[in-house]
């Protein structure tokens, strides 16, 4: 399977526009975002569980990476609310589960085959810091391939990225304007290696998950 598999051209999904499809697991499914491989695959994905819905155990050969859009996602860690960014290195396990539902924006093996870090952090209790005029920034991963942040951005704000090393920019709330196109709440936008990404932030700001230079390494991450 490929969606949005080429990493060379400019990808926007709007949530609205696409369409859930179900997984193997009863109670849980998946709008996709891009992918290559079947059940085991490089893939982004918005994943939706109902109440009382879970996976089976399972190793993460190529690492996980996700954020809680909604509810609370749970495994053998504890408990992680709205708003919670995990990292699952390479040789990690557990079993995921949604008691009460929840709704995670997730990456599957797009991890260095050697990365053993762990990270776990609750965006609503960490401590932001001011990085622009009218930007709020939550720093959530750096390494030498790529960095993660969260940010807000006020109403109006006009917010120039790096995007030389491919950038993801994804909408947890609020809207932003960027390239003539509007991006609300849970969109999704991917630029290639060598692009510019400037954005405005829509009449109510807007709060974005940002990766940025990872694009640079899609090759070995996607074979």
């Amino acid at each position: 399977m490929r969606v949005n598999a080429n990493f060379n051209e400019r990808t926007l999904m709007h949530f609205e526009e696409n369409d859930w499809v179900a997984s193997p697991m009863p109670g849980v499914e998946r709008k996709m975002l891009d992918r290559i491989g079947e059940e085991v695959a490089r893939a982004t994905t918005i994943v939706r569980f109902a109440p009382g819905s879970a996976f089976s155990a399972h190793t993460h050969d190529g690492g996980e990476e996700y954020l809680v859009l909604d509810g609370t996602f749970q495994d053998e860690d504890g408990d992680f609310p709205t708003g919670s960014y995990v990292r699952n290195p390479p040789t990690s396990s557990h079993t995921p589960a949604a008691q009460d539902g929840a709704t995670i924006l997730v990456k599957l093996h797009q991890f260095d085959a050697s990365d053993r870090d762990q990270v776990q952090i609750d965006s609503g209790k960490a401590s932001w810091i001011e990085a622009a005029d009218g930007v709020s920034r939550l720093p959530l991963h750096t390494d030498v391939r790529e960095t993660v942040a969260m940010e807000h951005w006020d109403a109006g704000t006009v917010r120039s990225l790096d995007a030389s090393g491919g950038l993801e920019v994804f909408v947890i709330d609020g809207s932003l304007n960027e390239g003539g196109d509007t991006l609300s709440r849970w969109d999704w936008l991917r630029l290639p290696v060598g692009a510019s990404f400037e954005a405005t932030a829509g009449a109510n700001g807007v709060r974005v998950w940002i990766k940025t230079g990872h694009l640079s390494h899609v090759e070995e991450s996607a074979a």
